[in-house]
């Protein structure tokens, strides 16, 4: 399992003093990229070659949001290989050891020339190693847009260079703060799961048409789409959690 270490930042918590959902979002992006660095397999390096992994689906499990000081660690590591794909697990834990949040996600090996996905390099398998699966309940990453439900359309989004990663694509991350953003203003959710699932990839200029079903069930499912009603990614929020603030 590869960790590093951190402290919350004032920056990086909202109104509460509590962790930003984004900024949870952010920093499993972050322990994977300082992975691979470490391995050999930095985002230049792979960029180099014409490649890049990219995000398929999230699937997050949040027990407990830190709070603006703690001291946190984060953790990662690959636990198969399948042919195109890569799974990853993710956790942030306290200075005590308590798991706050477990995450699952799902990558893809990317031919960035051709479009084309690609088994990855065994070299790089190797680099990175196969570590033991975290013990969590695993969904599917397919999320379909409920049926029932109070349905609402959303503001048009139009993707700005802040968007973007390294690939010139819009990020996984910046996909779920739009989405949420779209379904709960600037407070973030009392959110206990996260999901996504990555349909298409988005550039600059491209606009998003979210579309929100508000369940009874306290899920939240948010589909950005573009013009046509065809999805770039759909984000399932689950809200039944209620949290303690930090700042009163």
């Amino acid at each position: 399992m590869y960790t590093f270490s951190s402290r919350i930042r004032f920056s990086e918590a909202d109104a509460d003093g509590v962790l930003r959902l984004s900024s949870l979002i952010d920093y499993f992006q972050d322990c994977s990229t300082f992975q691979s660095e470490d391995v050999g397999y930095g985002v230049k390096k792979v960029l180099a070659t014409g490649h890049a992994w990219v995000v398929n689906a999230w699937q997050i499990e949040i027990r407990r949001l830190p709070h603006m000081g703690d001291n946190v660690t984060i953790g990662t590591n690959p636990y198969e290989f399948r042919g195109f794909m890569g799974l990853r697990n993710f956790f942030m834990a306290s200075e005590s050891g308590e798991k706050l949040a477990l995450a699952n996600s799902v990558w893809s090996y990317l031919n960035l020339e051709n479009g084309q996905l690609e088994r990855a390099p065994e070299e790089m398998k190797e680099a990175y190693g196969i570590g033991e699966k975290l013990e969590m309940e695993y969904l599917s990453r397919k999320i379909p847009f409920p049926t029932d439900g109070e349905i609402i359309d959303a503001p048009q989004v139009c993707v700005q260079t802040s968007h973007l990663d390294a690939n010139r694509h819009v990020n996984n991350g910046q996909f779920i703060k739009i989405a949420m953003e779209a379904a709960f203003g600037d407070t973030d959710p009392a959110a206990e799961r996260i999901r996504a699932e990555y349909k298409m990839q988005a550039h600059l200029g491209d606009v998003f048409y979210p579309r929100i079903c508000r369940g009874s069930d306290g899920v939240v499912t948010i589909a950005l789409n573009d013009a046509e009603n065809k999805v770039y990614c759909s984000v399932e929020v689950k809200t039944q959690k209620k949290r303690e603030a930090a700042i009163v």
